[in-house]
């Protein structure tokens, strides 16, 4: 395989399983606190989940990985707990399942002007491909001084490429925290301590798990939030544990993983520009094609990963289609197998991604505007015709 072709694998969605559990394992450094107090009916068992308290910074990486992100983790589990705590209280059959939707939309809210920029600066490079495309022409043979003339019309447009990349980066630690907000905070005996902000619990929490003689929380009753959904015909569904339905090959297959998945190759396919079979470049070509291997990277997520991340994923992804059909519209979705539905043709955005204008015609950089002036084709390629002639006249 050469290099350019591995410059072009999707390693990122490949190593995610390593760094959700590389991120799971920091969050199990938040250090545990005193066990509950004796109990004799029911019988306490030894918790497998001790109370969850903040974590503290210590010698390993492992730790203080955990200590850096437990603010941010302590802040968005008291909004999930405030959230589950009203939805109970009014009496919502399914309060975690709505908890963590408000949760999610919070987020995202948050991260809005980040994905924003994202977008235009993903938008201004599809737009900026056929002057792209132009300068790969011009300096055909030439690949330093096609780079130089690409980085200039960057700088023209005021057009950052790496801007496109670290708001994404950005949104992956809020993907890890809520995981562990999820697999740890849910599934956990005694919270209490991650309410707690400067000696004050800011949201009161009544657990599910309370030993009717002690009045504390017991393991053998389970998690102090109750984290079952009833679903129609009886059934019921743990956010806080994988939602199986069947397997395949070993792996456990989840509705919601599918549903997932299709929501992603949705946001994937709007994001892409304009099919032009005639004109698609390479990068684009497989982009196409690795559109469709991403989502099922989720599938095969979802017979380990808790229900409940895939609560976050679902609302998540449905925020971020909306905010792309406000910002770049349809984009690639369609033609789907040759159809396009009378609503796509022509349609504009609400707010469309502006491209800066070039500047004046004296004030753009001389390799944009002459392809003759200043090159270095000529002092670095030897030209055909004094190749092998030359050499021997040399001999001669």
């Amino acid at each position: 395989m050469t290099r350019s072709r591995l410059r072009r694998i999707p390693f990122g969605p490949l190593l995610l399983l390593v760094a959700v559990a590389i991120f799971l394992a920091a969050c199990q450094g938040l250090a545990p606190g005193g066990s509950p107090g004796a109990s004799t009916v029911p019988t306490p068992s030894p918790t497998p989940h001790p109370p969850l308290t903040p974590a503290t910074p210590g010698s390993d990486p492992v730790s203080t990985i955990a200590w850096l992100f437990t603010p941010i983790f302590q802040v968005m589990f008291i909004v999930l707990v405030a959230f589950y705590d009203l939805f109970t209280a009014i009496g919502m059959p399914a309060a975690i399942g709505l908890a963590i939707v408000m949760l999610t939309l919070i987020v995202r809210s948050v991260v809005i002007p980040l994905v924003r920029k994202q977008l235009v600066s993903q938008r201004r490079m599809q737009l900026l491909q056929p002057e792209i495309k132009e300068i790969q022409k011009r300096y055909k043979g030439d690949s330093v001084k096609a780079r130089v003339a690409q980085q200039e019309l960057f700088k023209e447009r005021g057009i950052n490429p790496l801007s496109g990349c670290f708001p994404l980066l950005l949104q992956m630690p809020l993907l890890f925290i809520m995981y562990s907000v999820i697999s740890n905070g849910l599934t956990n005996v005694d919270p209490t301590a991650m309410l707690t902000v400067f000696g004050h619990q800011v949201v009161p929490l009544t657990c599910v798990n309370l030993n009717p003689v002690t009045g504390v929380p017991d393991a053998a009753l389970g998690a102090c939030i109750n984290t079952i959904i009833p679903l129609p015909g009886g059934h019921t569904l743990n956010v806080g544990a994988p939602s199986t339905i069947f397997a395949i090959a070993g792996f456990g297959i989840s509705i919601l993983a599918i549903i997932s998945a299709l929501l992603q190759l949705v946001q994937s396919r709007m994001m892409l520009p304009l099919s032009d079979p005639g004109n698609d470049d390479p990068n684009t070509k497989i982009q196409r094609q690795t559109m469709l291997f991403l989502p099922l990277i989720s599938i095969v997520y979802g017979g380990f990963l808790p229900a409940g991340l895939f609560f976050y994923w679902i609302t998540a992804t449905i925020f971020g289609i909306v905010q792309q059909y406000l910002i770049v519209g349809w984009g690639g979705m369609f033609p789907i197998f040759g159809w396009t539905p009378a609503f796509a043709v022509g349609h504009t955005p609400r707010f469309p991604v502006q491209m800066p204008p070039p500047p004046e015609p004296g004030k753009r950089a001389a390799i944009l505007t002459d392809a003759d002036k200043k090159t270095t084709a000529t002092k670095t390629i030897r030209p055909k015709e004094r190749g092998r002639q030359g050499r021997r006249g040399r001999r001669r």
